[in-house]
């Protein structure tokens, strides 16, 4: 029995969750934060739990460039490795390989490419992309696509969706069944309802433990990406969960749950802490500014994460100021903190049945902007 998904839940087309996997349980929606390269960035492992969180995402292209799928296999899998004993989601390395541009040469079989690192010649495949996240360990495998780049003309995405197709396929015959975990297929097909539709089909003939949308959060827009979701999820099975890969911000991810999207994941509230940025009920803060040199308040007085309870605007605009790593790290638990705050609200509310008074309070006070300054 592979991995299990229990709908427990709708408010409209929102949908509340819980997926079963071999580490554990999610409940869902749910914001996986990305441990790329078998660390959350600026985290301790413990920390990542403490936002809240249940489930982060680990990376097939870092992990097999460095230190390697066959050494963290020998060393107990990726669990063990980075000391996080709940649920790992891996990215297939299609994206990062798509990356490469000049370094990499796509053909029908896979994609031959030369390690940034070192400049070594490495070799990915479906088949290859799921061995290695069988290695890993991960709960969920994702399928090894070609990530259709932006802009794109209608017959280079099709192009490009049918090869992802084509490539789902093998990788699910390549798939290593196991109780508790899963392998989910990616839709691709741009910005184009057709092409999207013709992706569902294909996948779900092939037949997978959940769908993911990918290919958008590329430059296409927030509009486009909702017109996009608009399409596509209502023809995606109802029992499977649905995620949304490299997005976003608060707002897309509000907007995208209110559709049916039940996972996200995303760099920027990482990225975010160690540029300074702080995500924030009232929009985003930058804590270099100086505007916040001799705020004695929190980044947000409702926020319970350490940065909010224990430490002042100054001494957080200090520390930035002054290059100290700390600042980068509480910024980084706050913004996981709060994205996981977003998400047990939305939770609660779609249980509840109010998503929609939700939703309306949480845009308000996101215009809202932050407190005035002293």
């Amino acid at each position: 029995m592979s991995l299990t998904f229990e709908l427990l839940g709708k408010d409209g087309t929102a949908r509340r969750g819980r997926l079963q996997t071999a580490h554990g349980t999610v409940e869902t929606p749910a914001f996986m934060p990305v441990g790329t390269a078998g660390t959350v960035k600026a985290m301790l492992p413990q920390s990542v739990a403490e936002t809240g969180a249940q489930i982060v995402l680990g990376n097939t292209f870092h992990l097999m460039l460095r230190p390697g799928a066959e050494r963290v296999a020998n060393l107990g899998g990726l669990h063990k490795f980075m000391n996080w004993p709940g649920p790992i989601l891996t990215d297939s390395g299609g994206f990062q390989v798509m990356s490469l541009k000049e370094l990499r040469k796509l053909d029908p079989d896979g994609v031959t490419f030369r390690s940034p690192i070192d400049g070594t010649e490495h070799r990915l495949t479906p088949e290859k992309s799921i061995e290695i996240q069988h290695q890993l360990d991960a709960d969920i495998t994702m399928s090894f696509d070609e990530c259709t780049t932006w802009p794109v003309s209608e017959e280079d995405a099709a192009k490009s969706m049918r090869l992802s197709m084509k490539w789902a396929a093998r990788g699910r015959q390549a798939f290593r069944e196991r109780p508790g975990y899963g392998l989910f297929g990616i839709v691709q097909g741009s910005v184009f309802p057709a092409l999207r539709a013709e992706s569902v089909t294909a996948l779900t003939d092939i037949g997978f433990d959940g769908y993911a949308v990918g290919g958008l959060a590329v430059g296409e827009g927030q509009d486009a990406m909702f017109a996009t979701l608009d399409t596509t999820l209502p023809l995606l099975p109802q029992d499977r969960p649905r995620y949304l890969m490299g997005v976003g911000r608060p707002a897309d991810i509000v907007g995208a749950v209110r559709r049916g999207i039940d996972m996200f994941d995303c760099v920027m509230p990482t990225r975010a802490g160690r540029t300074a940025q702080a995500f924030t009920r009232r929009g985003e803060l930058n804590l270099r500014n100086a505007r916040h040199r001799d705020d004695p308040r929190p980044i947000d007085e409702k926020c319970r994460c350490p940065a909010c309870r224990d430490h002042s605007r100054a001494y957080l605009h200090h520390l930035i100021r002054s290059d100290e790593i700390l600042g980068l790290m509480l910024l980084t638990w706050h913004n996981l903190h709060y994205y996981q705050d977003i998400m047990r609200g939305l939770r609660g509310a779609i249980e509840a049945g109010t998503l929609g008074p939700w939703i309306a309070a949480f845009e308000s006070e996101q215009a809202s902007g932050d407190i005035p300054p002293l």
